[in-house]
């Protein structure tokens, strides 16, 4: 019987792709293995005696073990994705009408979390400049304001890097910030957990959230939560009716196919993190380069800390304002050099990322750029 639906999909095998949502997520080959083998539902649970996390064919017990090694926390857990994980603190750690920190470049699913949870929120501004950047003093003089005003703060939210600019926060300062005020800490990794190193004991973190199918080239959708040893008996702790099932897990969380290509993909994960520094400096060259187009400039932290970067382009979008297909014009100019990534229709600007890609791959992108502005101008 054939399916009724258009299934196909050729972004990774055919174009380069700059989608900075997917650049993370990309499965390695000895991975796309494990998923052909593991794609049925509920397929690790073969051997399972009412407990994921105890599962030892595939050898999830001891991968949750490897995994919070990597990251440097106590205890770990797979959820369904960062905001779930976001999620199952802040509706732990608080009660509704709580007051929850958060800096004003977090993902919408932290609101979202907390409009859940039915906790109040207090934002702290980013810099208002060009670089949108959430600084460590105007998070402390934001979270005693809250302090002051509320009483007590329960929880703190960092992210580590916002999917808007890719800047890159100091998580070790916002740890000691929160252990002096007395407030618990969570920080949001899900564009930085995989990438680069996350050393969540080091940073006096609370909780760290991470997502395996946005950047540790997990199918997904999964994600990671880790948090200090102290939390395990009050985040973890088990139903009265149900012993062997954690109440905020809902019992198990990812099955099949996202925990085990998660699994499958951390040994080159961790490589990658190795090679955190050259993906920076690609990174910044990549940044570079298009600058040198007149009329495209870098948005956020400059020089970048991070893969992802957002670039206003008035050049390209002057460009769309004379061109037959307008707006449309980028994509499809980008399309036929086997390029995608960029939003159809998308001229103001634009957000990327490069990571992962060979140099003459990031050249022959940066080549393509100056190419469409030259013949177009």
């Amino acid at each position: 019987m054939e399916c009724e639906y258009n299934l196909t999909r050729d972004a990774e095998r055919e174009y380069l792709n700059l989608n900075p949502l997917q650049r993370g997520g990309i499965l390695p080959e000895k991975t796309r293995e494990a998923l052909y083998d593991f794609g049925d539902g509920y397929s690790v649970c073969d051997y399972c005696a009412g407990r994921l996390d105890h599962i030892s064919k595939p050898p999830i017990n001891s991968f949750l073990d490897d995994l919070a090694e990597f990251i440097e926390s106590d205890v770990v857990r797979t959820v369904h994705g960062a905001r779930e994980g976001k999620y199952a603190v802040i509706n732990k750690v608080c009660e509704p009408g709580d007051t929850v920190v958060i800096d004003s470049n977090a993902h919408y699913t932290t609101y979202l979390a907390c409009e859940r949870s039915g906790v109040n929120i207090i934002e702290v501004p980013s810099t208002d400049d060009s670089e949108n950047k959430i600084t460590m003093e105007q998070y402390r003089k934001t979270l005693e304001e809250a302090i002051d005003e509320v009483g007590e703060i329960k929880l703190a939210l960092l992210t580590h890097v916002d999917g808007d600019y890719g800047n890159l926060t100091d998580a070790k300062e916002f740890g000691k910030i929160c252990k002096n005020l007395g407030v618990a800490s969570v920080l949001n990794c899900a564009y930085s957990m995989g990438r680069l190193p996350i050393k969540a004991n080091e940073w006096d973190l609370d909780f760290v959230v991470g997502s395996g199918h946005k950047s540790m080239a997990a199918s997904g959708p999964i994600g990671i939560l880790g948090m200090k040893e102290e939390w395990e008996d009050s985040m973890l702790k088990k139903s009265p009716k149900f012993p062997k099932k954690e109440i905020e897990m809902l019992g198990c969380t990812s099955r099949g196919a996202p925990i085990v290509t998660l699994m499958a993909s951390l040994p080159y994960v961790k490589e990658r993190v190795a090679n955190w520094d050259k993906e920076v400096k690609e990174s910044r060259r990549f940044v570079k380069e298009l600058e040198s187009i007149d009329g495209i400039t870098q948005i956020g932290i400059n020089p970048t800390n991070h893969d992802l970067v957002r670039f206003d382009t008035p050049r390209l979008y002057e460009i769309g304002q004379k061109h037959s297909r307008k707006g449309f014009y980028l994509y499809e100019e980008l399309k036929n050099r086997k390029i995608t990534g960029i939003k159809r229709g998308q001229t103001e600007w634009f957000k990327c990322s490069t990571y992962g890609m060979t140099t003459d791959q990031r050249n022959y992108v940066i080549d393509s750029f100056k190419e469409i502005v030259e013949k177009l101008s």
